[in-house]
């Protein structure tokens, strides 16, 4: 068994029982491959529920004025698949991800599915080496801290439409209204999109989905109206982006 020397020392070198961290990092293709060995599921199962008790015990403390609704939108943009993979690159976790043959031929080890599932499954497997939460929120802020600290900077950007719509509401502006036009082949599309608030059309939004081009129009509408109002183009208040963890309620 490897004692995963190189994973150890990204995590801060914690006490981590070496099986518990042998089987986070047993994916089920390789699992079902040697026999039904256990796999890292249930430590994932665990370590999601840890990671999202400190995020969001951090965005609590670091945000006293922001409502349910924003902090639940900054955890959002925190846990979540592409979040937990992209701190699992910077680890190199997927290089020391057991993987079934499978898997490996079709590039599982760069998966954002099975990155992300895997980090759950380390902290999992931190959680139960003796440290607790204690341990276990130690190495949640030493990996997760600068997603922390960006997605408390983005404010309304983690949702631009959703942020439009409550600005507009709280302003009596109406519903803001979306204009869709599209061009380039079937196959490669290009969208454009303008966004109607108050009779007044923001936008010029492009993107390669409707989505991520109505995303675009209602960025440009949200802060030309926010600004035109005196209100913070990013609609969070300037506090710290973490809190220490023992800082008092």
């Amino acid at each position: 068994m490897s004692d995963y020397a190189a994973l150890r020392a990204a995590l801060g070198n914690p006490d981590l029982d070496p099986e518990l961290l042998d089987r986070a990092l047993t994916h089920r293709s390789f699992a079902y491959e040697h026999g039904g060995i256990p796999t890292n599921e249930r430590l994932e199962f665990l370590g999601d529920s840890v990671l999202g008790v400190v995020v969001t015990e951090a965005l609590y403390r670091a945000h006293p004025d922001l409502s349910e609704g924003r902090l639940a939108k900054l955890r959002a943009a925190v846990v979540n698949a592409r979040a937990l993979a992209r701190v699992a690159r910077q680890i190199g976790l997927g290089e020391h991800i057991k993987l079934g043959r499978g898997e490996e031929t079709t590039g599982g080890r760069q998966k954002a599915s099975i990155l992300s599932d895997t980090v759950e499954a380390v902290i999992g497997a931190v959680h139960l080496s003796g440290g607790g939460f204690v341990t276990s929120a130690e190495v949640v802020h030493r990996l997760f801290d600068d997603l922390l600290t960006e997605a408390s900077a983005l404010g309304a950007g983690l949702d631009w439409k959703t942020s439009l719509q409550e600005l507009s509401a709280e302003q009596g502006l109406g519903v803001p209204d979306y204009v869709i036009e599209d061009s380039g082949p079937d196959h490669q599309k290009t969208f454009m999109a303008k966004v109607r608030v108050a009779d007044k059309l923001y936008g010029n939004g492009t993107g390669r989905s409707k989505k991520e081009a109505e995303q675009a129009a209602a960025q440009t509408a949200y802060r030309e109206i926010a600004e035109s109002l005196g209100l913070s183009p990013t609609g969070v208040p300037a506090t710290p982006a973490v809190a220490p963890a023992d800082a008092k309620a």
